[in-house]
């Protein structure tokens, strides 16, 4: 049963991951899996993480005039993630902590990296119809083993060159489904403990209460400078991660 300290640990965690969502527009499940993961099993950090991701994401999802045009667009991307989650949860769940917080670290530094590089690609529309589907399984795939859910799909959505109003929502559709896909494969390996229930609420509101300071700050604050800091942390985080696993 998570104790005071337990509680603690979750409230500030999202509270700087909202922080860094209300900022730079994404981050807060890759945030908050990165530093819950230092204090909880990887598995338990991925149960918590899922209530209050979807509580944040459904804004993001219904934001925008399109929400069943790109839900009939990425339907198959979808059934790709829901897919490769259930067939790789049993990572996540059966390896050992240091396996999992390896393979953690080892998605947030390759995002890092994609990140500092900032590098760019785009995918012609003649080719999207093929590619949603293994791009979804893919995320799936390491969603259910690291529960970190940001590569391929993020980049991919970016590389679709859709509008702003159809990204955010294109994303938005992906963060919603990814978590609730997480949540229902540790449900259904009987790994979704209810004594984490209480942690998993109380983020909601520390979550909340950080996107909007965030916001307020990205007023005051240039986004791309945050964003150039935000990703260096997380390569050191994630290397630490992983070299600390392999240890």
């Amino acid at each position: 049963m998570p104790d005071a300290w337990i509680y603690g640990a979750v409230a500030i965690t999202f509270l700087l991951a909202g922080i860094v969502k209300g900022v730079v527009g994404f981050g807060l499940p890759t945030v908050s899996m990165a530093l819950m993961s230092i204090v909880l099993a990887p598995i338990e950090a991925a149960a918590v993480l899922v209530i209050p991701t979807l509580v944040t994401n459904v804004w993001q999802m219904f934001a925008g005039p399109a929400l069943i045009a790109m839900a009939r667009r990425f339907a198959w991307m979808t059934v790709g993630i829901v897919a490769g989650t259930f067939a790789t949860i049993g990572l996540l769940t059966g390896s050992s902590t240091a396996t999992a917080s390896g393979a953690l670290g080892a998605v947030l530094a390759a995002y890092a990296v994609y990140g500092l590089a900032a590098a760019r690609f785009e995918v012609r529309p003649a080719h999207e119809r093929w590619l949603s589907p293994p791009v979804g399984l893919a995320t799936g795939m390491l969603t259910g083993a690291t529960g970190i859910f940001v590569i391929p799909v993020v980049p991919y959505l970016s590389a679709l060159k859709l509008g702003k109003e159809e990204l955010i929502q294109s994303i938005g559709i992906a963060a919603f489904v990814c978590p609730l896909a997480l949540g229902l494969a540790l449900l259904a390996h009987g790994r979704y403990e209810t004594s984490l229930a209480g942690p998993s609420f109380l983020a909601v509101l520390p979550a909340v209460a950080g996107m909007a300071f965030g916001q307020r700050v990205r007023g005051r604050m240039h986004p791309v400078v945050f964003r150039r800091w935000f990703f260096v942390g997380l390569l050191v985080l994630g290397a630490y991660m992983f070299l600390r696993s392999v240890r």
